[in-house]
């Protein structure tokens, strides 16, 4: 059976050193980064089946990495882990792409649960890549954490000219995309429409979010 590899992105060394070895004490390959810059090259090349991720990194801020991460098209699975417990940060991670979220400090036992968890439902199939569409950071977070918790895999867009840059920046291919309907720049109208012609996406399912009465619209 093949060892599961696992990315570490701590700047803290005597944390980096106890994450990297209790991961590999419970039997996963553990790479590690102690930077935001050498952690994102690692992560953009390297086939990982999870990351956990520090949001403060020097260089480059795990937020940022993150972002450029799902904009590339990477799905593996990510763990945010850090000493920040704001709920503006905790929405800037999972807005990001995040999967889910320790707060510093961590009992081993507790991350280890939690990468048995994001790797399980990765092995069960269950990790379906949805993109998420909207101009509110706060509807965003809570559409892509619901879809995550039930096991998708979720990338996300601003509006609806980011979501087209999404596409073609990935060669992922989207089961389903759920969509605001007032946006700036492009209304998810006018995304459902681009959609519709493009080759890999004519066929993909689209649900539109909207508060307009519809029987009007």
């Amino acid at each position: 059976k093949r060892a599961m590899r696992l990315l570490v992105v701590e700047d803290d060394p005597d944390l980096n050193r106890q994450l990297v070895g209790a991961l590999e004490e419970a039997g996963y390959v553990v790479d590690s980064a102690k930077d935001g810059e050498e952690g994102h090259f690692l992560g953009d090349t390297e086939p990982y089946d999870a990351v956990i991720l520090d949001l403060g990194l020097p260089e480059m801020d795990g937020v940022t990495v993150l972002e450029k991460w799902r904009r590339d098209g990477r799905i593996m699975p990510v763990l945010i882990l850090t000493a920040r417990d704001r709920w503006s940060d905790k929405v800037a991670g999972f807005d990001a792409g995040a999967d889910d979220y320790l707060v510093k400090p961590v009992v081993p036992e507790d991350l280890l649960g939690r990468v048995r968890d994001l790797l399980a439902e990765m092995s069960l199939g269950g990790r379906e890549p949805v993109l998420v569409v909207d101009d509110s950071p706060a509807i965003r977070h809570l559409v892509a954490d619901a879809l995550t918790r039930q096991g998708f895999e979720v990338v996300t867009a601003h509006d609806g000219r980011h979501a087209l840059d999404v596409l073609e920046a990935s060669d992922t291919r989207f089961e389903l995309v759920v969509t605001d309907y007032d946006m700036p720049h492009m209304t998810g109208f006018e995304l459902v429409h681009a959609l519709k012609r493009r080759e890999g996406t004519r066929d993909t399912p689209v649900l539109m979010l909207t508060a307009r009465d519809t029987k009007r619209d």
